[in-house]
């Protein structure tokens, strides 16, 4: 597997041992296997093996080819970008190829890079380079006519790519029509590139619908991003929660250096890589690249590298192209954080919709900071695929960073007591058969009063994003239910003191507490009531589209499946998904006894004063507020029609930031967005947007405000 510090080109000679023949017949089967990979991971959307390990194998044939250049065939791996065109999409030829980046894994490789860069220009040439992040995601070409988005494609093999308009429109972060300041003109045509990417908040939610839906899931957010992006019907994409990143523009229009074509991209409405700054030396390429490493898992979204560019376009162009790569830019590559340990044990985790998923039991091991002792396997066909034994040593990275997941086996290391793995035939909670449906990767528990469903469906319920019933996580419905006080989630609103003190470690104080967070939980609202009651592809935003639309749950009891369709972003799955829930018996006496609890089934719609300074507006919280959670303070912002956002863009009007802000406040401060602390949001909040509001950034008023894309403090042309 390659490492910083093993991936290496080797020096133009014969080893001892080798011999031309046996070195083209390697590099003929090396060929064989990256194409086999880069099908995998271009059109499958289901790699094989690591980013490390794929580039190993890319090295390696790079070495061979360097020793007989006259003997590598024109469409080896290495003179292309890699990639192809999906079947059921029409192809797009790209008038200006989009090319992929090569790969640099140590500090003297770049350094090399950049003795590369100084020695091909000329002498009185003055040599920057734009830092950026690297995107884990998927590349895209975005074309622009007069300002409206008419074309956007996909990278492909760099010279053909798959047309994918209608899924690229879905995408919120994406502008459809590209608006500039009174004054300024948008060029008759632009080609806009950039990454299609998956956070790993929508990542980890599309996970567990997945998994719900006995769907298998993804590896990581790119394969995920990938996967969603390249879909056949358009909705699915809408519902994946898609994110863009514009990094570049090509052709006429693109500006003379990448620093002012990031300002300009931003100008356009474009979201640009965070961070981003002007580097003068190795010595400066170098600090971004260790200061990167430590913020990056800070990020919403994963970045497995830095890229270096020259700054100037001119200076590009001179340099020009490999088949494959640009000569003046590279990619930093940082090593996987992965670790080695030993599977103890395979175990079944029963989720509240009944599906079994195995789990690693790990002997545990330190990985990115935190002790490891499990990790997810996913599906059956994931441990078979990877022949994944009891008592094998294992390799485990973290998914999304977040979570724990087995790599691949250390096959030389397996013992041989080392035991196979099979799905049992009857759910380990209940003992009633499983199931696996033609057509899905899930094993389901065939009883629909499995003990399981109703532990996780309590969970669930009582979470944080849900009812948010404070104190009363696992270890308490755990309790709950041993001791016969709970089968549903209206068994909670019948709890008494008398009954809660008798549990493990709840005196007087821990009982009220937990009762008055359960009485508050009855004030929730509809849209978080109908998250918790875990309707299947009902998530938080699903509630609150659903709330918002009907108001009550006896409106939306009575709606049928045609009216659900109909609205936005729900669809016919979802609509089937919610008719045939409240159809049930059992559910419907849930929603009875919840009622009579005394649980809100109302969503009050105010009549939004269209004067308020929020309406309209497009606001991101940030950081910890002093009294308000970030939920509590973005549901007050919506209240009064403001347009609530995770990422900051040119669009952004407000950014409300608290205590460990980081990079979206440093992000609005470059971009010249009003910042708000708690204290003016609540002011502002409670007025009706007199005078005294602050304009947003880009309007008439905005007064002294930093103008777009002026950096703070020495701006992007300081290193940090």
């Amino acid at each position: 597997m390659a490492t910083n510090d093993t991936v290496q080109y080797r020096a133009a000679e014969l080893q001892p041992g080798e011999t031309k023949e046996g070195l083209l017949a390697e590099a003929a089967d090396l060929r064989r296997q990256i194409r086999h990979h880069e099908y995998q991971y271009y059109v499958l959307d289901d790699p094989e093996v690591s980013d490390a390990e794929y580039d190993a194998l890319t090295n390696r044939l790079r070495a061979i080819e360097a020793l007989f250049p006259d003997d590598v065939p024109d469409d080896s791996p290495t003179r292309r970008p890699g990639g192809y065109v999906a079947p059921g999409f029409t192809q797009v030829r790209h008038k200006i190829p989009m090319l992929s980046l090569g790969n640099v894994y140590s500090a003297q490789e770049m350094r090399d890079f950049d003795k590369r860069i100084r020695a091909s220009l000329p002498r009185d040439a003055d040599v920057e380079y734009v830092m950026e992040p690297k995107i884990d995601g998927l590349a895209c070409s975005l074309i622009y006519e007069k300002g409206r988005l008419v074309m956007a494609s996909t990278r492909g093999d760099g010279q053909v790519g798959e047309n994918v308009t209608a899924n690229v429109r879905t995408i919120k972060s994406i502008p459809k029509r590209i608006t500039v300041p009174d004054g300024e003109t948008v060029p008759d045509r632009l080609d806009v590139r950039g990454e299609v990417y998956m956070s790993r908040e929508a990542f980890l939610k599309l996970n567990e619908e997945r998994t719900d839906a006995g769907e298998a899931e993804f590896a990581n957010p790119r394969n995920a991003a990938a996967g969603s992006l390249r879909q056949l019907d358009p909705a699915v994409t809408a519902r994946r929660d898609l994110s863009f990143f514009a990094y570049y523009l090509v052709g006429p229009a693109e500006p003379p250096t990448q620093a002012e074509c990031l300002r300009t991209l931003e100008k356009y409405g474009f979201t640009t890589p965070e961070h981003w700054c002007v580097a003068n030396n190795a010595d400066e390429i170098l600090k971004f690249i260790n200061a990167h490493e430590q913020r990056r898992r800070t990020l919403a979204y994963d970045t497995d590298g830095a890229v270096a560019k020259l700054n100037a376009v001119w200076e590009q162009k001179l340099l020009g192209a490999t088949g494959k790569d640009p000569r003046w830019a590279i990619a930093y590559k940082y090593p996987p954080e992965q670790a080695r340990t030993k599977l103890e044990d395979i175990v079944i985790q029963v989720g509240r919709t009944g599906v079994l998923t195995p789990a690693a039991v790990l002997t545990p091991v330190k990985l990115s900071g935190s002790t490891v002792s499990r990790a997810t396997l996913h599906n059956e066909d994931f441990i078979r695929e990877k022949d994944i034994r009891i008592g094998d040593t294992v390799v485990i990275n973290k998914a999304a960073e977040i979570i724990p997941e087995v790599l691949s086996v250390v096959k030389e290391l397996r013992p041989a007591d080392a035991v196979p793995f099979s799905m049992p035939a009857e759910c380990p909670e209940c003992g009633w058969p499983v199931v696996r449906k033609e057509g899905e990767a899930a094993y389901r528990c065939t009883n629909p009063h499995c003990p399981a469903l109703g532990r996780e469906g309590l969970i669930h319920f009582t979470s944080r994003d849900a009812m948010d019933i404070e104190g009363c996580g696992p270890s308490i419905i755990n309790q709950l239910l041993a001791a016969d006080l709970v089968k549903t989630p209206a068994d909670l609103y019948s709890l008494t003191k008398e009954q809660l003190v008798k549990l493990d470690r709840m005196g007087d104080k821990s009982s009220e507490n937990l009762l008055q967070a359960i009485a508050k939980s009855k004030e929730a609202g509809l849209d978080k009531l109908l998250f918790a009651l875990g309707i299947r592809h009902v998530g938080a935003k699903g509630g609150r589209i659903l709330a918002e639309r009907f108001g009550s749950m006896d409106a939306l009891m009575a709606a049928g499946k045609e009216t659900l369709a109909n609205i936005k972003d729900i669809g016919d799955v979802i609509a089937e998904s919610i008719v045939t829930w409240f159809a049930n018996p059992v559910n419907q006496e849930l929603i009875s006894r919840l009622k009579a609890a005394g649980v809100n089934m109302t969503m009050e719609r105010h009549q939004v004063n269209e004067n308020h300074v929020f309406f309209h507006k497009t606001m991101v919280f940030t950081g910890t507020l002093p009294t308000l959670d970030r939920a509590t303070a973005q549901a007050m912002a919506r209240a009064v029609g403001a347009n609530v956002t995770g990422s900051v863009s040119k669009k952004t009007d407000y950014v409300v930031a608290g205590e460990a802000a980081g990079s979206k406040l440093d992000k609005a401060r470059a971009l010249g967005v009003t910042v708000l602390d708690e204290a003016r949001f609540r002011e502002l909040l409670g007025g009706q947007g007199g005078t005294d509001a602050p304009a947003p950034a880009g309007s008439a008023d905005a007064g002294t405000q930093a103008a777009p894309g002026t950096p703070p403090d020495g701006g992007m042309d300081s290193l940090f």
